[in-house]
């Protein structure tokens, strides 16, 4: 199947339904018009526009991702799709792709990030080889507009163990990028460097403050822009991945060793997985993989619970489209509906922070 590229033919690439008889998969050229993702957008005079579409369009020309990580080897998600899985793991990855892109045209994104701007480490001959979703600095990069991801378990091991786990891993970090990749962006010039000024629900001041204070270590929930967007893209990224290991039976073919890995991908941990931890390299990825959770889905799950109660799932969907489209008039609404007026600006807007208050 083709996933939001274009086909060699030139026909714009679609994620298939999953009756169709003899999908595959498949790169054609990426829908991407030019150099921005669909929801990004340039502020400013006209000559200054001009200097930052010069300057994105050459970041994201270049494709040398893997520069902070040399040890590792990548490829391009669909090769590893093509040609590192069996039919069972691409039968996955196919059941979240028609998943994904029929949920987030519901929150009004209606293109996935193309899967030539994707990158999957696959081999590694450093230190620490253990891939996955909480491998070290890897994500959706905003500049140069792709990700970079590794798969899940040793990648000094050339022998894919637990293939349908590896693609269920693979197809979290790829929901959750579409959802960074489609998100609202606004760029500035400031002394001839590009600057982030809007992202999603949140704002920079002049001086570069953000919108919301930094979490403390010990806060229960959250009330801070940055986790509110990475839980909300989380959720609905293990929410898909949850769909699929149930549609396929998937619980039941894990093997022992990866079931932790498997409940953190379908959004199903419990606070006592991370009791007992065997040494070696890959408790540092469950290391990573706990304060993960402490730090941005546990917070984001209690502020669904503080701030929506009943209609925390109404409230998720808001914060999304939200998230996407730029635009908090039906989310302020909502707040302010069940909280009082000014609920956005009173629940996250931090002391430091001197510009407008998008949220009123």
């Amino acid at each position: 199947m083709v996933l939001t590229g274009r086909s060699p033919s030139g026909s714009s690439g679609v994620a298939p339904r999953v009756d169709q008889p003899s999908a595959v998969l498949t790169l054609g050229r990426s829908l991407t018009p030019s150099y921005l993702g669909p929801n990004e957008h340039l502020a400013g005079t006209p000559a200054e526009r001009a200097e930052l579409a010069h300057l994105l369009a050459a970041r994201r020309a270049t494709a040398a991702l893997d520069q902070t990580h040399p040890h590792i080897t990548f490829s391009l998600l669909h090769w590893v799709l093509d040609t590192g899985f069996d039919d069972s793991a691409r039968e996955v990855f196919r059941h979240g792709a028609v998943l994904l892109g029929d949920r987030y045209r519901e929150l009004g994104l209606h293109h996935l990030l193309p899967i030539d701007r994707v990158w999957v480490g696959v081999r590694s001959t450093g230190p620490e080889p253990f891939g996955g979703f909480h491998h070290p600095n890897q994500g959706y990069r905003h500049l140069q507009l792709a990700s970079v991801i590794t798969r899940y378990g040793r990648l000094s091991d050339p022998q894919v163990a637990s293939p349908e786990l590896v693609a269920l891993d693979l197809l979290r970090s790829y929901a959750h990028d579409c959802l960074h990749w489609g998100s609202f962006r606004e760029y500035r010039l400031q002394e001839g460097q590009v600057i982030r000024s809007r992202y999603g629900i949140n704002w920079r001041d002049a001086e570069g403050r953000t919108y919301s204070a930094r979490d403390t270590v010990d806060a229960p929930a959250t009330r801070n822009l940055g986790i509110v967007m990475e839980g909300a893209t989380d959720r609905e990224a293990r929410m898909i991945s949850a769909a699929v290991a149930d549609r396929l039976g998937l619980a039941e073919r894990i093997a022992p060793p990866d079931r932790l890995a498997f409940r953190d991908t379908t959004g199903r941990l419990e606070p006592s997985d991370f009791d007992h931890a065997e040494p070696g390299v890959a408790t540092r990825f469950h290391l990573a993989m706990a304060g993960y959770e402490h730090g941005v889905g546990a917070r984001y799950h209690r502020f669904l619970a503080e701030m929506g109660g009943p209609e925390a799932n109404t409230l998720h969907e808001l914060i999304l489209t939200a998230v996407i489209t730029g635009n908090l008039l039906h989310l302020s609404r909502w707040l302010n509906g069940h909280h009082g007026p000014g609920a956005f600006r009173r629940t996250f807007r931090s002391p430091a922070y001197t510009g407008p208050d998008p949220g009123e």
